[in-house]
């Protein structure tokens, strides 16, 4: 067996399991489930009909670097999203199935194992696959608190030189998760500098980038940021992206990775043996869902309507900011008990929510997840509304 699997940690959801055994929620209450970012907005039927349409694609192997059509649909999304010129869809776009996998391979492909104790740089909390990616690669976690007292950003000054050296890549995520925080021009501007300095790679993580709220201000994006900074090849930048939250396609497992050509071609080679192909079908309905924003803006719509309800009701009781993106309220309890207050929520009100210390290793002696919940506002929004009034019901009746 591979050594690396025993340095795994169970899974935030599995932990949630173990922390509900034994307890029956009360019958008084439906259940909703707000712990999962799983988005539950119905799938478009012209993404639905597009992969009807194409299931002779099922008689045929699929190409690992995807079709043209799918690669020209990606790079013209990212010119018109981003404002900048089109990747070249044939060396820098590569589609994946989903960003999930991707996110895990690509640490599996850029990692030298020869390297001495090689270094993966990650949020704080952070996206449980980016520390089993580094882990099974070989490499060392290192983790970079995101915390209200540096306003939830990655502060790279904090990393001590002699891990920067020893650093092969970096996971970001913007807009974040669980925080919804997105970087600036200023953080990407340092963190091509210290790419630049010390060789390694980055892997933005963009998957929630297309669930915000002012339709005149979309989030930077990575590339664009690179763009802005005179960086048109994109040296040592991998930018992940999915259709999953943008198109509520979960099942699809349709992605794409786009940035540095050199690196994915080599990504390309990996994947080539690991045999990591989209199917044509699921690629022909991609690239109808990339040719299309109105479902998009209508998306944005939906989740901007469940936060105008719910952030103003869970901001009466306790601190619950709007993020700048994405589809979470990052939001601390009122004890700092975030196991204990997700227990009792489960268990009197039958809401489940995630503890923010699941999603957080500790560092230098504290976990700077603890004492959050994340609230995913995935539900419908009658259901998101009603577990707004239990936490409200939760929190009065134990202050």
């Amino acid at each position: 067996m591979n050594p690396y699997l025993d340095r795994l940690q169970p899974y935030p959801f599995q932990k949630l399991r173990e922390l509900f055994a034994g307890i029956t929620p009360s019958p008084a209450y439906s259940a909703i489930n707000l712990s999962i970012g799983e988005p539950k907005h119905a799938t478009p039927s012209f993404i639905k009909d597009a992969l009807i349409a194409n299931l002779d694609g099922l008689a045929s192997y699929p190409l690992t670097a995807g079709l043209p059509a799918l690669r020209l649909a990606i790079s013209n999304w990212i010119a018109r999203r981003y404002n900048i010129p089109a990747p070249d869809a044939d060396t820098q776009i590569l589609p994946v199935n989903g960003s999930r996998e991707a996110l895990f391979a690509f640490a599996q492909t850029v990692i030298d194992p020869c390297f001495a104790q090689p270094v993966v740089i990650s949020p704080n909390p952070f996206y449980q696959i980016y520390e089993g990616a580094a882990l099974l690669a070989g490499a060392q976690p290192y983790y970079l608190p995101t915390v209200p007292e540096n306003g939830y950003r990655m502060d790279f000054t904090s990393v001590p030189e002699a891990m920067l050296k020893r650093t092969q890549l970096v996971y970001v995520c913007s807009p974040g998760n669980p925080t919804g925080r997105v970087m600036t021009l200023d953080e990407w501007r340092e963190l091509f500098a210290l790419s630049d300095r010390y060789g390694f790679l980055i892997a933005a993580d963009e998957c929630y980038s297309e669930i915000y709220f002012d339709e005149a201000s979309p989030p930077l994006g990575a590339m664009q940021a690179a763009h802005r900074l005179g960086r048109a090849d994109y040296k040592n930048l991998v930018v992940f992206s999915s259709l999953s939250k943008r198109s509520n396609v979960p099942g699809m497992r349709s992605g794409f990775v786009a940035g540095d050509a050199a690196v994915i071609a080599k990504f390309l080679l990996y994947r080539t043996y690991h045999g990591s192909a989209m199917s044509p079908s699921v690629q022909m309905a991609s690239v109808a869902a990339w040719d299309d924003e109105t479902h998009v803006v209508e998306n944005r719509r939906l989740y901007a309507e469940k936060f105008a309800a719910v952030q103003p009701m869970l901001n009466s009781v306790m601190p619950a900011a709007m993020p700048d993106a994405a589809f979470y309220l990052w939001v601390r309890v009122p004890d700092g008990d975030d196991t204990r207050f997700t227990q009792q929520l489960y268990q009197d009100y039958h809401v489940t929510v995630l503890p923010g210390s699941y999603l957080a290793r500790d560092f230098d002696g504290n976990n700077p997840g603890a004492g959050f919940i994340r609230i995913a506002l995935v539900a419908p929004l009658a259901e998101c509304i009603a577990a707004a009034t239990r936490i409200q019901q939760l929190i009065t009746h134990t202050s």
